[in-house]
């Protein structure tokens, strides 16, 4: 277990170190990050979280913020958030986090940001259990957590191919490449190819769906691990999204221990 989670606590906090620089890199870039520009859009409730939020966003407050976030997740590569240091740092993480959520109304960056509020609550949880007296039952909570939710993340965008016409009959997947930032793909792009796309879409579907068989054995979860990361990275290669390989990549350490038994 100490090496799953060791690995989980490096690939995590890279995750977050990472996403730390881009938003300490954005307010430069343009006024997206602007916060009173987007707080009359987002109606709250209780009326005492709208004062509490313009406080911890104004411009100096926020960069704070992610500074702190930035540290933290050194520390957590370093292996220094242990005991109460642990529990203290995994409960700011997580309220950084949310404030984050309500910052983007939502999320920055989709799925990633959600599946790294996954890898924090799974944190959160082995240092809570670990401060009630058992740190091994903490810690193994924490990777079945995170093992259980990165897989149905798989499984349901699987089935949900499943569903959809568009995706069955392959007609998807050019749309879809369409959109990156090498997009529109060229009209000679094989890509285009009925018989190409179709069997593009369908092999996705398919390994998404089946996802969840890498609990099953050891190998079975390398070969989707695996496959998993260079699914990531290709996303990452024709749309830029690199929290998403950094994201999903830190919750495979939990997939291979949960494989385990």
């Amino acid at each position: 277990m100490s090496l799953a989670v060791r690995a989980f606590e490096l690939l995590l906090g890279c995750s977050l170190l990472l996403q730390t620089l881009e938003y300490l890199r954005l307010p430069r870039l343009d006024r997206v990050s602007h916060w009173p520009s987007q707080r009359s859009e987002l109606p709250l409730r209780p009326t005492w979280l709208r004062p509490l939020l313009d406080a911890l966003l104004a411009p100096g407050a926020y960069r704070g913020l992610l500074l702190l976030r930035g540290a933290l997740a050194l520390a957590l590569m370093a292996g220094w958030l242990r005991g109460p240091a642990g529990l203290a740092g995994a409960l700011l993480l997580f309220a950084i986090a949310l404030v984050l959520l309500f910052r983007w109304r939502g999320a920055f960056n989709g799925g990633s940001d959600f599946m790294t509020l996954v890898g924090l609550t799974g944190l959160l949880i082995a240092h809570a259990v670990a401060a009630a007296g058992d740190a091994t039952l903490g810690w193994r909570a924490c990777l079945w957590y995170v093992a259980l939710q990165s897989i149905t993340s798989y499984f349901v965008s699987g089935w949900v191919k499943l569903l959809r016409p568009e995706w069955r009959n392959g007609r998807a997947l050019p749309v879809f490449l369409d959109s990156g930032i090498y997009g529109p793909i060229p009209q000679t792009s094989f890509y285009h190819s009925p018989v190409i796309a179709r069997s593009v879409a369908w092999g996705f579907t398919v390994w998404e769906g089946l996802f969840p068989l890498a609990l099953l054995d050891l190998r079975l979860a390398l070969f989707f691990c695996a496959s998993g990361a260079v699914f990531h990275f290709l996303v990452f290669w024709y749309f830029g999204l690199n929290r998403f390989f950094w994201a999903w990549l830190a919750t495979f350490p939990a997939i291979l221990y949960c494989a385990l038994g």
